[in-house]
C-alpha cells in the first residue's frame, strides 16, 4: 500500500481563518519536504488544517462508507445505482467498482497527514499549548480513521495495515496486522494520548468549533471498547463524558438535527458545513433528499426508510416524526407548506432528520446553491451524546449490571414511558429508534451483536405493505466484513490479502 505523501500548504493561513469552515478562503500552494517545511506555529497550524479538507469530499461523510450503513434493514437504495444494490446484497461484483474503491485510501490519506503533525511537532516553535492542541487532533484524526477502516473491514483474521508514523511514508506496500485487535490496541493508546492533552470543547473559540476536543476522544474510546467488547472499559469511557464532559441532551429530539445546534450540549463531533461559496461539509442532507427535490432542487433520492423501521417507534414515541417523513405529512420546503408524496420513493417515505435546513426559502443561503453538491448548514453528526449514553447502558447490561437510568434518559426525551428491569432488548430497540439513519451504523450494530444474518434473512417494505428489498443471504462467516478495495490488493502486489470469501 503506499500512503500519500504530501500536505495541503495553505497560502497566508493564520490564526484568523483556522476554522474547517473556511478552507474555501485558502489555497494550496505546493507540496513542501519536512525538511523546509516544519518550523514554525503558522506551519502547524497549516498541517493540521490539511487533516480535515478530505473530509468535505462528497464521497467521504456524503455517501462513500453510507453505502454499508445502507445495508441495514432501516433503508434500501432508493435509486438505481449497482454498486450500491451490489453492496446490499452483500454481492462481490461491488468490488473494483464505484466510489467504495477509494474509501480505504481516502482514510489513509488523512492517516498519513496526522502521522505528519505528530512526527513534527517538536520541531515547531510554539507554546506547548498550542503543540497539545494539534497534536491531540492528529492523534484523534489518526484515530477516528483507524477506527472506522477496522471495523469495516478487520476481524479476527486479519486486521488493517498500521503506518510506521516515526519516519517517511514508505513506497513499499505494509502488510495488514495479523488480526483486528491489534488494530484497536493501536487506537486506544493514541486516544488516550489526545484525551489527556485535547482542550474541552468549552475551551475552544467558537472559530474552531468542529475540531476534536477532549470529550469527544473519551467518546471514541467508548465506541471503541465497545467493538473490543472490553464492557469494563465502554462504561468507563461512556461515564467520563457523562460525568465531566458538560453534555447534555437537549430537550427536543428535533433540535438535534437544526443548524442552530450543530455545536450544542448534544454534540460530540460532526461533520462542520458551510454554504457559502461552492459549500463544504457533508452532502448527506441532499442525498437522502426526494430525487430532483420536487422539481425545486437537485436532490439524489438514496437512502429511503422502511416500514420497518417506521414499526419500530412505538406510539406516542416523538422521535418517529422526526426520522420519517411519511406521505400525508406537512412539512415545509423552499419556504412553502407542501403535503409529503413521492414519485419515485421505493418505500413511500423519507428520512427526515435533515430536513430542517430546507425549509428555509432557497435563496437565504441555508442550502448550498450547487445541487450538485448538496450540503446544507447543518453539520451532520457522527457521534452525539445520545449514542454515548446508549454505549453505557449496553456495557452495563452486558456486565449483568442495571441500565434502567440510562435507557430511560433516551426514552424521556422520546415522550415514552420509564421502564424497568431494561434488557438487550430494550437496548437494541432504543439505539435503532435514537439513531436511525445516522453514521452510527445500524448495520455494524447487528453485525457485532449477532443478529445479522437473521434479520437480513427477511425481506424489506414499503409503507404501503409491499415489498421493496428481497430478503437477502448473509453468510457471518463472510459478510462480517467487507472486500477491501481491489485496487489496495493490486497495487500492494498481493501483500495485502482480500478477506476470506469475498
Amino acid at each position: 500500500m503506499k500512503i500519500f505523501n504530501t500536505i495541503i500548504l495553505i497560502t497566508g493561513l493564520s490564526a484568523s481563518v483556522l476554522s474547517c469552515t473556511n478552507e474555501l478562503n485558502i489555497e494550496p500552494e505546493g507540496t513542501p519536504t519536512e525538511a523546509n517545511f516544519w518550523k514554525s506555529e503558522n506551519d502547524l497550524i497549516t498541517g493540521a488544517n490539511a487533516m480535515y479538507k478530505p473530509l468535505s469530499d462528497s464521497e467521504f461523510y456524503g455517501r462513500g462508507f453510507f453505502w454499508f450503513i445502507n445495508a441495514s434493514d432501516d433503508m434500501v437504495t432508493g435509486r438505481s445505482k449497482s454498486e450500491a444494490d451490489n453492496v446490499k446484497n452483500f454481492s462481490s461484483n461491488y468490488i473494483a467498482a464505484g466510489d467504495l474503491e477509494t474509501q480505504w485510501n481516502k482514510r489513509y490519506t488523512v492517516i498519513g497527514v496526522a502521522n505528519r503533525v505528530i512526527r513534527n511537532v517538536n520541531n515547531i516553535q510554539a507554546s506547548q499549548a498550542v503543540k497539545n492542541k494539534y497534536l491531540g487532533e492528529a492523534l484523534f484524526m489518526s484515530s477516528r480513521m483507524y477506527f472506522e477502516l477496522a471495523y469495516s473491514y478487520g476481524n479476527e483474521k486479519a486486521g488493517i495495515p498500521i503506518i510506521d508514523r516515526t519516519k517517511e511514508p514508505d513506497p513499499n506496500p505494509i502488510p495488514r496486522t495479523a488480526n483486528v485487535m491489534e488494530n484497536y490496541n493501536y487506537i486506544v493508546n493514541d486516544l488516550k494520548k489526545a484525551a489527556e492533552i485535547l482542550p474541552s470543547q468549552e475551551e475552544l473559540p467558537a472559530k474552531d468549533y468542529g475540531r476534536p476536543h477532549k470529550a469527544a476522544a473519551w467518546a471514541l474510546l467508548a465506541k471503541v471498547y465497545l467493538f473490543m467488547k472490553d464492557w469494563k472499559n465502554a462504561e468507563y469511557w461512556a461515564n467520563e463524558v457523562m460525568t465531566k464532559g458538560n453534555r447534555n441532551l437537549l430537550n427536543n429530539f428535533g433540535d438535534v438535527f437544526k443548524a442552530e445546534n450543530n455545536y450544542s450540549s448534544e454534540y460530540i463531533w460532526s461533520v462542520p458545513s458551510t454554504t457559502k461559496f461552492n459549500g463544504v461539509g457533508s452532502i448527506l442532507p441532499g442525498v437522502m433528499l426526494e430525487n430532483k427535490g420536487w422539481g425545486k432542487y437537485n436532490g439524489w433520492g438514496y437512502f429511503q426508510p422502511t416500514k420497518e423501521l417506521y414499526d419500530e417507534y412505538e406510539t406516542g414515541d416523538l422521535r418517529r416524526s422526526v426520522t420519517i417523513l411519511k406521505e400525508g405529512d406537512q412539512f415545509t420546503f423552499d419556504g412553502a407548506v407542501r403535503t409529503y408524496a413521492s414519485s419515485n420513493s421505493l418505500t413511500k417515505c423519507q428520512f427526515n432528520k435533515y430536513m430542517d435546513a430546507f425549509k428555509y426559502p432557497f435563496k437565504d443561503g441555508h442550502v448550498n446553491a450547487n445541487g450538485d453538491y448538496p450540503c446544507t448548514d447543518l453539520s451532520v453528526p457522527i457521534m452525539r451524546y445520545a449514542e454515548v449514553i446508549l454505549i453505557k447502558a449496553e456495557a452495563l447490561l452486558m456486565q449483568n449490571k442495571p441500565a434502567d437510568q440510562e435507557i430511560n434518559m433516551i426514552r424521556k426525551r422520546a415522550g415514552l414511558t420509564s421502564k424497568s428491569g431494561c434488557t438487550m432488548a430494550d437496548l437494541k430497540h432504543e439505539r435503532r429508534c435514537e439513531l436511525a439513519g445516522e453514521w452510527a451504523d445500524r448495520h455494524r450494530d447487528l453485525v457485532r451483536w449477532g443478529d445479522a444474518q437473521a434479520t437480513y434473512a427477511k425481506p424489506l417494505h414499503g409503507m404501503d405493505g409491499k415489498e421493496a428489498w428481497a430478503a437477502r443471504n448473509f453468510n457471518p462467516a463472510v459478510h462480517n466484513v467487507w472486500a477491501v478495495p481491489q485496487v489496495e490488493i493490486v497495487n500492494s502486489h498481493g501483500i495485502i490479502k482480500q478477506n476470506e470469501g469475498w
